[in-house]
């Protein structure tokens, strides 16, 4: 649009109006407009208290209308008096930046609010101001006051109020400061102080017009991302792209806490539990709000689904209302990765073909009419649940199962009926999903746990511990190699001198020939024997086009000092490349059989950085597979508990842990 062209500009007639628009065009003076007054609904009606229910375009309605049927360009408002959403075509073109966000206090004879008498009679047109003033002095009268800041002012004159709540920018906009008591540190509306201006969606000569002073051009965006139930392996990759993205993240309660270490964003945490909120839902608007207007590129990361009893709906109407871009990602939600996890399908041919998911925290019980029932945030109300289900026509004996920390490692399950729930009392640890229906009774077990224990593996790897039961694996020790192992360099310069070569893993193997490769060209000529311990070291070897002249099955030390004196081997010289903490059990072993050994550290056996530490109470075994498992699970835990059943890979670590003073030790 040519800057010479002349702009149709509506607005109500108030005097304080007039000067918004005054005040936006002081921002623009290259642009020729023409005035156009309108009275609003509220205006013409102002025996309607803003304290009662009103329509939310009380005072932009008829404005609106004009610039939909072209009568006016555009409207300007104060953005607070904007309804959620604008009518349909209509676009906030242009925010301008607040004059003044906060709340004034003015009363006869200038008395502050603190020392008002009691039963003083206070005015104000808002239900936040009203909320804030009551906090304060819950002696006071309320009373609710229309028209224009004057009116209002004249009321105090006129001794039918004693003081006045109004937006500081107001009175600064009328040149009417020295009417101004205190300034209020409330709360207060986010868009209180700005000014908006209205135009018609396809309008894109009116959003370059005023595009240059338009302040959302500047803010930045939120992302509600769905962290899932729990387990970071389930969260998606749109979730984690926009993780790694965020300059601000604000976070529930992720219960692996540690994912977030490794990005760059500051973390706030803003979680809620049942009667333990960090902040609430309006602080973590607030929050969300703030940080994007600064410009800031923000994650909202909530378990489950954002949309689905997360607040995810109050959040985005909260964040596009004051004009922010919101962007949702979908996660999984706990119900769904819970019928996933437990192979429970909620819905199952000729039993189930309608689910529900309900909120189990309220204390009025909802029972929707749908086959399966998943509630949500019912562990502190499992018995109303039931009461309510079987008042609902529901059979007594209907199958119920209660999951506990869905996907982490410590899930729990249990199994019950209504019936039994009603009378349980006992203390199931939270949080807790509930499922109701005869799907359960696909899977249900006698007793209330499923038989199949929780088995904690805190070696490397899992996938033969299997057979034990419900396998947790939180690896306690973490393989690494050098970056330059100088020592292992110079014992394969002269690989030629020995007679043995002896693996007692396969990561002696992997880091072994890792050194090989990078000091291939003067490698010494080995032709001696292979010896390995088990069949995952063997494997190893045979990647690397080995096979083993023997391989010992029984994995542990004494087997390997057997199977040397059965080769009654003298004499000979033995390398072994081994990690930087191994026992010297094998060695001594082999020096007492006349063998000459040579030990090389070729990797490094240390504590995960990122250790997870499982509650304990829903562990029922534990796998131990070499000593540095025992000496990093004390460093973590402080003890090994003897009530649970213990294992251990091969005589040397059950024996290490007998020295831990652990009694009863299984041997695998």
């Amino acid at each position: 649009m040519p800057h010479s062209t002349l702009i149709n500009v509506i607005s109500r007639r108030s005097k304080l109006a007039l000067l918004q628009v005054e005040e936006v065009f002081q921002l623009y003076p290259h642009v020729n407009y023409r005035l156009i007054e309108q009275e609003s609904f509220g205006d013409k009606n102002k025996q309607l208290s803003l304290l009662d229910s009103h329509p939310t375009d009380i005072f932009t309605r008829e404005l609106d209308e004009a610039v939909l049927s072209g009568i006016a360009d555009i409207a300007v408002h104060s953005a607070k008096d904007l309804p959620y959403p604008l009518s349909e075509g209509l676009e906030v073109i242009a925010l301008t930046e607040a004059l003044d966000q906060t709340d004034a206090l003015t009363s006869r004879k200038n008395i502050k609010l603190t020392e008002l008498p009691p039963n003083s009679r206070i005015g104000t047109s808002s239900t936040l101001r009203k909320k804030e003033l009551l906090q304060l002095r819950p002696d006071i009268q309320i009373v609710p006051v229309r028209g224009t800041i004057e009116e209002r002012l004249s009321l105090i004159d006129r001794g039918e109020i004693d003081a006045l709540v109004v937006a500081t920018c107001a009175l600064k906009r009328l040149g009417l400061k020295n009417c101004i008591t205190q300034i209020l540190l409330f709360e207060t509306h986010p868009l209180q102080g700005n000014l908006a201006i209205v135009a018609r969606k396809e309008r894109s000569d009116l959003k370059a017009l005023f595009s240059s002073q338009n302040i959302i051009n500047g803010y930045g965006k939120v992302t509600l991302v769905g962290f899932g139930p729990g387990n970071p392996d389930l969260l998606t990759i749109a979730g984690e792209r926009a993780i790694r993205k965020a300059d601000i993240i604000f976070y529930d309660d992720l219960l692996d806490k540690n994912y977030l270490k490794d990005f760059i964003a500051t973390l706030i945490y803003v979680g809620k539990r049942s009667g333990q909120h960090s902040k609430s839902q309006d602080e973590i608007n607030r929050l969300m709000l703030e940080s994007a207007r600064k410009g800031n590129n923000v994650v909202r990361l909530k378990g489950g689904d954002p949309m689905i009893f997360a607040h995810g709906g109050e959040e985005v109407e909260y964040l596009q209302s004051n004009f922010i871009q919101v962007e949702v990602i979908p996660g999984i939600s706990t119900g769904n990765a819970m019928a996933a996890l437990s192979k429970i399908s909620l819905t199952y041919r000729n039993i189930a073909s309608s689910v529900a998911f309900v909120s189990g925290h309220s204390p009025n019980i909802q029972v929707p009419n749908a086959d399966t029932l998943v509630y949500y945030m019912g562990a502190s109300n499992l018995r109303n649940i039931a009461r309510e289900v079987i008042a609902q026509d529901r059979k007594p004996e209907t199958p119920v199962m209660l999951v506990y920390h869905v996907s982490l490692d410590d899930q729990k399950e249990y199994f019950t009926t209504l019936q039994e729930l009603l009378a349980d009392k006992t203390l199931y640890p939270t949080p807790l999903i509930i499922i109701i229906g005869d799907v359960v009774g696909l899977r249900h077990h006698s007793g209330k746990e499923l038989a199949k224990q929780n088995v904690l593996v805190t070696g490397t790897t899992s996938e033969e511990y299997t057979h034990l039961g419900n396998i947790i694996h939180t690896p306690l020790i973490e393989i690494k190699g050098y970056d330059e192992n100088y020592e292992l360099y110079r014992v394969i310069e002269g690989l030629s001198s020995f007679d043995y070569l002896l693996f007692t893993s396969r990561y002696a193997v992997h880091y072994f020939f890792d050194s090989l490769k990078k000091k291939i060209w003067t490698a010494g000529y080995f032709s001696g024997y292979n010896f390995s311990i088990g069949r995952s070291t063997s494997n190893e070897l045979h990647k690397h086009g080995i096979i083993p002249d023997v391989q010992v099955e029984e994995q542990d030390s004494y087997g390997i000092i057997n199977a040397f004196s059965k080769e009654k081997a003298s004499v000979a010289n033995v390398l072994i490349p081994r990690s930087d903490i191994a026992l010297d059990i094998i060695p001594k072993g082999l020096r007492l059989l006349g063998l000459n050994v040579k030990t090389v550290k070729a990797y490094r056996n240390v504590l995960p950085e990122k250790s997870i530490k499982v509650n304990l109470s829903y562990i029922e075994s534990i796998v131990f597979s070499s000593p540095s498992c025992v000496d990093n699970f004390l460093k973590l835990y402080g003890n090994i508990p003897n009530e649970k059943t213990i294992y251990a890979k091969g005589k040397v670590t059950r024996k290490y842990l007998e020295e831990k003073g652990i009694t009863s030790i299984n041997i695998i």
